[in-house]
């Protein structure tokens, strides 16, 4: 097949391409072209940023003759320019989607997310859980609202949701600290011995999936053309237990409005370069079930508690992998840009 990826320099991106690698013709799509080393040597590139402007054309020959089309890129930073945000995630979405259609794409895989979902504290939902998003959280509010742009090109085209949980992977870990902690927060604040002691939520519950296992998801749903919405996560639920047994301990419980206060503290003394509305996402955000994946033949090959451990480890030791985004050097001088595409 011929795959066209956007994104595909980045987290889930780089998993997908070493994934396919010498399997499939592949066109990678990102602003910045990677360097010729593996995995990104196995595709051939197309650099535009697909929130810009009169970017369909450029996209409708990049998708020309394409089996499929797995839209990744997305841009979590800079949080502090949300309009910039909307321009690439919804205007970039849409770009992307009217292209395919344009070109004749037979299959569109959109990566959406677990932050999509309507807020479902506590519970375990499958696909047919509503996709409002968190209205406080900015990253929640654009995976929604894509949600609803590819709901318009339902019909003339194959359409494939994935919505993953947390996606780690050793080699995503700078990139990952980057858009999160910033440059002022320590990573030595990661380690084991520190973490055991967080003050964390008696009802904290969220997931993580490795970035290889989603990227054998993906490969599914492309071998499958397998049509509709997929959640993704690996067992088991990382909660306070789950953190006692990756840690060694756990901090007191401290209930999620201290949380978001010390958050939005910390966001508006610019310690942090993320919004408070993470904090919501994280205390609303359901749990996935992956039944209807599964029932494709997709397991989890990677322990949440082990996918956790190795990703702190990460980076606590600045791990990445050479490239655009995942570059282990915290003094790169775009390291603010956020993007995955």
């Amino acid at each position: 097949m011929r795959i066209v990826i956007t994104g595909a320099s980045g987290n889930a991106g780089t998993a997908l391409l070493r994934r396919l690698a010498g399997r499939h013709e592949l066109v990678g799509v990102s602003r910045r072209r990677p360097p010729a080393v593996a995995p990104y040597d196995a595709a051939e590139w197309v650099s535009l940023d697909i929130g810009g402007a009169a970017v369909g054309e450029a996209l409708r020959q990049a998708f020309a003759g394409a089996d499929a089309v797995v839209h990744l890129a997305w841009a979590i930073q800079p949080q502090r320019r949300p309009a910039v945000l909307h321009r690439v995630n919804q205007g970039g979405t849409a770009a992307v989607v009217e292209a395919a259609v344009a070109a004749g794409v037979p299959h569109l895989v959109y990566q959406s997310s677990v932050g999509a979902y309507a807020p479902a504290p506590g519970c375990t939902v499958d696909e047919t859980w509503p996709t409002t998003g968190v209205p406080s959280s900015l990253y929640s509010v654009d995976k929604a609202a894509t949600e609803r742009i590819v709901d318009a090109v339902e019909g003339r085209l194959l359409v494939t949701r994935m919505r993953p949980a947390l996606i780690f992977q050793e080699a995503a870990a700078s990139e990952v600290a980057r858009y999160f902690l910033g440059p002022l927060v320590p990573r030595l604040l990661v380690r084991p011995g520190l973490l055991r002691f967080a003050p964390l939520p008696n009802a904290l519950a969220f997931q993580v999936v490795a970035a290889d296992d989603l990227a054998a998801a993906l490969e599914l749903v492309l071998r499958e053309r397998a049509e509709g919405a997929f959640n993704v996560a690996a067992p088991p639920v990382i909660d306070r237990d789950a953190l006692r047994a990756v840690f060694g301990g756990v901090g007191p419980p401290l209930p999620p409005r201290v949380l978001r206060a010390a958050a939005a503290a910390a966001w508006r003394a610019h310690a942090v370069p993320t919004e408070p509305g993470w904090i919501d996402l994280a205390a609303q955000a359901p749990c996935l079930d992956t039944t209807r994946l599964e029932a494709l033949g997709w397991r989890a090959q990677h322990d949440a508690r082990t996918v956790l451990a190795s990703f702190a480890a990460a980076v606590l030791r600045r791990a990445g992998h050479d490239g655009p985004l995942l570059y282990p050097d915290a003094r790169r001088p775009d390291a603010r840009s956020g993007r995955t595409a």
